[in-house]
């Protein structure tokens, strides 16, 4: 179940900012959590509590998270709900820092969200036949 202040707040944020769907919030604040989650399995040896996740981790995190909930329909969900490429998801992140939801330090910046990938790189190519992907591998 939402938050209903999470969803009072994307509410105002989409009154501002039409270009991403409701869903796309809740994702991106989902893909947060399982970016910690998995940051913290790694790094489970040291005895760190909590640590920044920096734009191009939180990339790949969210990358991982959504193969995992969509698979081959990823790229189509997240266009559906206004994500074309990775700087969209820059662009929700820094609109729920600016509501407080989300909190950055004083070297974060929308730019760290640019051409970390491409959506189809991330979110087509895993599920290409191997000859198409060796194909285009090789131009």
């Amino acid at each position: 179940m939402q938050d209903p202040d999470f969803a009072e707040i994307v509410s105002l944020i989409c009154k501002e900012d039409a270009r991403f769907d409701k869903k796309a919030y809740d994702f991106v604040r989902h893909g947060l959590d399982h970016t910690v989650k998995e940051i913290r399995k790694k790094e489970a040896a040291r005895a760190e509590r909590s640590r920044h996740v920096s734009g191009p981790e939180l990339l790949q995190g969210l990358r991982a998270h959504a193969l995992e909930q969509y698979g081959p329909l990823t790229k189509t969900v997240l266009n559906a709900w206004g994500v074309k490429r990775c700087r969209d998801f820059g662009d929700i992140v820094f609109n729920l820092i600016e509501y407080n939801v989300f909190s950055k330090t004083e070297s974060d910046r929308p730019e760290d969200f640019a051409d970390v990938y491409t959506f189809d790189d991330a979110f087509v190519k895993p599920f290409q036949p191997a000859k198409r992907r060796a194909a285009t591998l090789e131009k």
